[in-house]
């Protein structure tokens, strides 16, 4: 069994807008529907479970229903933080499967160009190591800076870093031990599973991400989104 647990609560105040930015529209369709039907056409998904806005919850439920999102089975809302929102997921997650241990694939709810592939790939990794965190190389020069940006005289080897992405896959036992260890330990807002379970000295096992597996959190992003939505791959290109 294999549950996605997308989080759409974010108010998306870097976005500017009048409504929570997984709620923008682009070519008559709402940003978190891009996201449900990747799930949704994905063989390997069995459910769905969406964490979102106490006040959107209804609506969620109105798209899903629009556009025959099948594999939706629980909408849940949304805590003060990223970590209360995902921890909020895994118990209705939990209540839903009391009897067994499923497989939880975190992903944010506004990255809506993951691909089949990202999502096969990470359930791989998964299956051999146990946990599998979507990540990409940085091609950039990358410097440390101590004054907020101004100026730098520390680079770090870009060859040693790492993008981390969506989506995070581990079991639903392991991500709720994490969380109860979190509250032992008052680790508090860490939005990315994959930021806590390193807090908590677990390994990071990384599986395929991509550039186009994009967070639209700003206008820019969503300007790139649309561009995306209308590009196909040279056909010459291997």
């Amino acid at each position: 069994m294999v549950v996605a647990l997308l989080t759409a609560a974010g108010i998306g105040s870097r976005m500017g807008q009048d409504i929570p930015k997984q709620f923008i529209h682009v070519n008559n369709k709402p940003l978190i529907v891009y996201t449900l039907e990747a799930f949704e056409r994905h063989p390997s998904i069995d459910e769905i479970v969406i964490v979102t806005l106490p006040n959107w919850m209804d609506v969620v439920k109105a798209y899903a229903s629009q556009f025959n999102i099948t594999k939706l089975k629980a909408i849940v809302p949304g805590g003060d933080t990223g970590q209360e929102s995902i921890h909020n997921g895994l118990m209705a997650i939990k209540e839903a499967h009391e009897s067994d241990n499923p497989t939880v694939m975190i992903h944010d709810g506004n990255r809506c160009l993951v691909s089949s592939e990202i999502i096969s790939n990470s359930l791989a990794v998964y299956k051999h190591h146990g946990s599998a965190v979507a990540a990409i190389p940085c091609v950039e020069a990358v410097f440390y800076s101590r004054d907020g940006g101004q100026s730098s005289t520390t680079s770090i080897p870009r060859e040693q870093l790492y993008r981390t992405q969506t989506p995070h896959t581990y079991s639903l036992d392991k991500l709720l031990w994490a969380h109860e260890q979190a509250a032992e330990k008052g680790i508090e807002n860490t939005a990315a599973s994959c930021t806590l379970m390193q807090a908590l000295g677990e390994t990071v096992y990384f599986s395929k991400g991509a550039e186009k597996n994009m967070k639209i959190t700003t206008t820019e992003d969503l300007d790139l989104f649309e561009v995306l939505l209308h590009t196909e791959r040279t056909t010459w290109l291997k």
